[in-house]
């Protein structure tokens, strides 16, 4: 099983019990595929780049999955057909690796190249 992030998108104008039937419904999407939600997050109303479907705002909803491989390829399938979410982001989650952990490997890497001349 591999971990994947699933952001959706919902109108702005959605209440609070579309959001939570849509949260409901990825929850039974994601067990029919037999995968398991780590974590959701409701990010709330965000002003959108450019308008969506004559839409200026949406409302955000992020989830952490644990799924196997077959069933990321299904998923977005299913999401695609959902007329509440206007957009979806979903990526593979790889380990996380904070700003300053990369900072400070490049500034290894620069006195290494520094020191060798």
């Amino acid at each position: 099983m591999n971990k994947y992030e699933l952001t959706v998108v919902m109108a702005g104008k959605a209440t609070t019990a579309q959001k939570k039937s849509q949260i409901e419904t990825i929850q039974k999407m994601v067990n029919v595929l037999d995968g398991k939600i780590l974590e959701t997050d409701d990010w709330g109303e965000k002003e959108l780049a450019y308008e969506i479907s004559k839409n200026k705002t949406g409302q955000f909803i992020n989830f952490v999955l644990e799924l196997n491989q077959t069933a990321a390829k299904q998923l977005p399938e299913k999401i695609r057909l959902e007329e509440n979410v206007i957009r979806y982001l979903f990526v593979s989650a790889e380990e996380e690796v904070k700003v300053e952990d990369k900072k400070s490997e490049k500034k290894k890497k620069i006195k290494k190249t520094s020191k060798e001349k």
